[in-house]
C-alpha cells in the first residue's frame, strides 16, 4: 500500500453546513470528483479555478477560469514550443463580477464574453467513472490582431480515474484539488489561418485539468508537475501527476501517477531537484521508496510575473519531456520516455 491516507467513496461537502469550515468527513482522496465545494464567507481567502492544459507536440494550450475573491480571471494561452513563439488573450474583472463557478466542479458550464476573449468549458452530463467529455472553446485576438480560435473535446474514458484529495492546513484554511492527466483530446487549434488538428499530433494530445476550491494563506509556495503518453509504442498510456511545498506538514499530498488509467495514489511526499534560477536544466521528481524516478528535459519555459496590490506572483513553469520509471501496487513497472509534459514552481502572495 503506498498511502496512509483514507479513501473515499461516497459524495460528501467540503465545508461545514455554514460553509466557513473544513468538514472533518471531507479529509482523504478518491479516484474519482466527490467533493460538492460549499464555500461561504471568509472574503478574500476563498479561490475557486478551472485550469486546463493541451499538450499536443511542438503545442502547448492552456485555458483558465477563476475567482480568487479580489479579481476574476479568464485566459487563453498558448505556445510554439521550438520557435518559442505565444500568444493568446486574458481579461481581469475586478472583485470576480461575471465570473461564477460551480459549489459542483462541472455541473454548470462556464463562459465569459468580453471584446477580446470569448471561452466556454461545458462538460457533458455524465459523472463518476461512467465517462464522458469536455468541450472547451474559444475565440480571441492576438496582440498583432490575428484571430485565434479553439474548438477541442478532452475525453474521459470510462473508468479513467483522476486524483481528487483534500489538503487541510487547518479547519480555516483548507484546499480542494481534482487532478486530471493524460485524458485524450481532438479538435482544432487556429492562429491566422493556420490550422492544427489535434487529434493528428505525433504522440497525441493529452488533457490536464486542475480544479480548485478551497481557502488558502495569503502567502504560499508550490510545484505541480504532469505528463502524458504512450511508454513505447504498444505500451500503456501513462499520466504523471505530482506536487510538493504546499502540501508538506498535512499529512495528505497530490501525487500519484496513471498506467493506463488507473491511478497509483502516493502519499509520501516526493524529493523535487531543480534550480530556480535556471529553470531550463532538468527538473527530477523521485520517490524515496522506489515507486518514481522521473526527469524533466524543458523545452521552453513560461516565466510570469504580477505585482498588482494584493496580488503578486511569480511562476516559472517549463515544457518539455519526461522520461523515467513508475511502479504501481502490484510490483509492474514501467519506463517511459518522452511523455510530453510540464513542471513548475509558483511563489504567490494572493
Amino acid at each position: 500500500m503506498t498511502t496512509h491516507e483514507r479513501e473515499l467513496h461516497l459524495p460528501v461537502d467540503l465545508a461545514t453546513a455554514d460553509g466557513r469550515r473544513l468538514n472533518p468527513d471531507a479529509v482523504g482522496w478518491s479516484r474519482f470528483p466527490l467533493h460538492t465545494a460549499n464555500l461561504r464567507g471568509r472574503w478574500g481567502r476563498t479561490k475557486r479555478w478551472d485550469y486546463w492544459a493541451i499538450l499536443a507536440g511542438d503545442l502547448v494550450i492552456s485555458a483558465v477560469y477563476a475567482d480568487v475573491d479580489y479579481v476574476g480571471l479568464a485566459d487563453v494561452w498558448w505556445a510554439d514550443l521550438p520557435s518559442g513563439r505565444s500568444g493568446g488573450a486574458s481579461i481581469a474583472s475586478p472583485l470576480a463580477r461575471g465570473v461564477t463557478l460551480p459549489d459542483r466542479p462541472g455541473s454548470a458550464a462556464l463562459s465569459i464574453h468580453r471584446s477580446r476573449l470569448h471561452l466556454a468549458m461545458v462538460d457533458d452530463d455524465s459523472e463518476g467513472d461512467g465517462g464522458g467529455a469536455t468541450r472547451i472553446t474559444a475565440s480571441w485576438s492576438e496582440p498583432d490582431g490575428r484571430p485565434g480560435r479553439l474548438d477541442a473535446t478532452v475525453q474521459l474514458p470510462a473508468g479513467h480515474e483522476s486524483l481528487n484529495v483534500v489538503i487541510p492546513w487547518s479547519d480555516e484554511r483548507f484546499q480542494y484539488t481534482s487532478k486530471h492527466q493524460a485524458r485524450p483530446v481532438t479538435g482544432t487549434f487556429e492562429v491566422g489561418g493556420t490550422v492544427t488538428d489535434l487529434g493528428a499530433v505525433a504522440g497525441g494530445a493529452w488533457g490536464v485539468l486542475d480544479v480548485g476550491r478551497g481557502r488558502w494563506p495569503y502567502e504560499t509556495r508550490w510545484n505541480w508537475g504532469g505528463g502524458a503518453g504512450r511508454s513505447s509504442a504498444d505500451g500503456p498510456v501513462v499520466g504523471l501527476q505530482f506536487g510538493a511545498k504546499w502540501t508538506e506538514g498535512t499529512g495528505h499530498t497530490e501525487n500519484g501517477f496513471l498506467i493506463d488509467g488507473h491511478l497509483t495514489k502516493i502519499g509520501r511526499e516526493l524529493t523535487w531537484d531543480y534550480d530556480w534560477d535556471h529553470p531550463m536544466e532538468p527538473w527530477t521528481v523521485s520517490d524515496a521508496d522506489g515507486q518514481i524516478e522521473a526527469r524533466l528535459s524543458p523545452r521552453y519555459d513560461r516565466y510570469s510575473k504580477t505585482d498588482a496590490a494584493v496580488l503578486r506572483t511569480e511562476v516559472h513553469q517549463v515544457f518539455g519531456t519526461w522520461s523515467g520509471e513508475v511502479t504501481d501496487d502490484d510490483g509492474r513497472r514501467v519506463t517511459f520516455d518522452g511523455l510530453q509534459g510540464f513542471a513548475e514552481e509558483s511563489r504567490s502572495r494572493w
